[in-house]
């Protein structure tokens, strides 16, 4: 199959999930035999742009005449038997959309947030979840000014997807959710049912599993972003609960990552030596980090479409301890392969990190039922396999545009 991925890649200085998700589909599509494009535009080249060019930038959001002329051109020249688009914001725009129209190849989108309903894209406004949009109503996020704290931006933004919602239901012909409480979640943009489906993201790995390691240290850690969607404040919060409850040998919490928090995380952590900062890891410093870690914690604010921490503990062999909301519970079986603990509530992170401490051959349980949810569900042959379903229904089930 001939496969044309399009994106707009996120800067460079915010490491993204969805960068990965395309570049690990990719490569696994090109092993199994496929042949697979790429049409992509960069975030990082908007730093090069004239004062004059940057001002053009809302009205790009909306409607990208270029990206639209560029891709067409690329259709015609190579014709793809489909389009996979995951990311559109903020340089290609809905007129990718057109594009496909005209060159009469069927669309696929991998929704990996919330931005057709939601101006920031999470659901989550002054340090808890907001549901205000919802239900296809953007005014809140605008009166709210919830993407980067501007009115215009969140006005361009809802532009680009209110002002193009028929255009999303109309020109797509499969709509992949990464999570089913992501689709329950994007229930408001009325997307026809029979074209939707749910495929987690991939996530490879062939590396040792904990029962080839080491036996773990006494430590937890924690991996991804500093911010307050991600849950730093809680993760702080559960920690100081935990450490006063604890006894002398207690566990240790080392964090990976930066972000908007990394200063006040790292002057917290300053006064506790039981925790220890690592900043930005590759991706193989993380597996070896989990592999150390009696536990991996993920204290999510936000009800995060999907959890690639998750699924990288699981094929370690090591527990995910995670917030009881979003796509943690449909990825978490709670005291199968991993524990949920209630959002927001940093006694109850506490209380799990004490059971953590306190048992250490259950949670070593838990950690080889969470190696066999990965081999079950989370295989990369089978995601493939997956993927390829869903573009050969979108190729047999090309939507019907009726112009009105």
């Amino acid at each position: 199959m001939k496969i044309l991925m399009v994106h707009n890649r996120y800067r460079s200085t915010a490491p993204s999930g969805e960068n990965r998700v395309v570049d690990q589909e990719s490569e696994a599509l090109t092993a199994a035999g496929h042949t697979v494009r790429h049409f992509e535009r960069h975030s990082d080249d908007i730093e090069d742009w004239t004062t004059l060019k940057k001002a053009t930038l809302p009205a790009r959001v909306v409607w990208s005449r270029t990206s639209r002329q560029d891709l067409v051109r690329e259709l015609f020249r190579h014709r793809p038997d489909v389009v996979h688009i995951h990311n559109t914001f903020p340089l290609l725009s809905p007129s990718v959309l057109y594009a496909c129209r005209l060159a009469a190849v069927p669309v696929v989108i991998t929704l990996h947030n919330y931005k057709l309903l939601c101006a920031s894209g999470d659901f989550f406004r002054d340090g808890d979840v907001c549901h205000d949009c919802a239900g296809g109503n953007p005014v809140p996020g605008v009166l709210h000014r919830c993407y980067r704290g501007s009115a215009l931006a969140t006005a361009t933004t809802v532009l680009n997807t209110r002002g193009h919602r028929r255009s999303w239901r109309d020109l797509v012909s499969a709509y992949v959710f990464i999570s089913e409480s992501q689709r329950r979640l994007m229930s408001g943009m009325d997307f026809d049912p029979e074209r939707t489906f749910v495929k987690h993201n991939m996530v490879p790995y062939d590396g040792p599993v904990v029962g080839d390691l080491a036996a773990p240290r006494r430590q937890v850690s924690y991996v991804g972003r500093l911010d307050a969607a991600k849950g730093a404040p809680l993760l702080m919060q559960g920690w100081d609960a935990y450490r006063a409850s604890a006894g002398d040998d207690a566990l240790r919490l080392v964090i990976a990552g930066g972000g908007p928090m990394l200063d006040e995380v790292t002057a917290w952590a300053a006064e506790r030596p039981s925790v220890e900062l690592r900043g930005l890891m590759s991706k193989a410093e993380v597996f070896e980090l989990i592999g150390e870690s009696r536990a991996v914690v993920l204290p999510s604010a936000w009800e995060e479409t999907f959890g690639l921490v998750v699924v990288e503990a699981m094929a370690v062999g090591v527990p995910p301890l995670a917030s009881g909301h979003g796509s943690f519970p449909d990825l978490i079986s709670d005291g199968v392969d991993g524990a949920l603990f209630e959002p927001g509530d940093p006694a109850s992170l506490g209380k799990l990190l004490l059971d953590v401490d306190a048992d250490p051959e259950r949670y070593a349980e838990l950690g080889r039922q969470a190696r066999s949810t990965y081999e079950t569900h989370h295989q990369v042959d089978r995601n493939v396999e997956q993927l390829l379903e869903i573009y050969r229904f979108a190729v047999a089930n090309p939507v019907t545009i009726t112009r009105r």
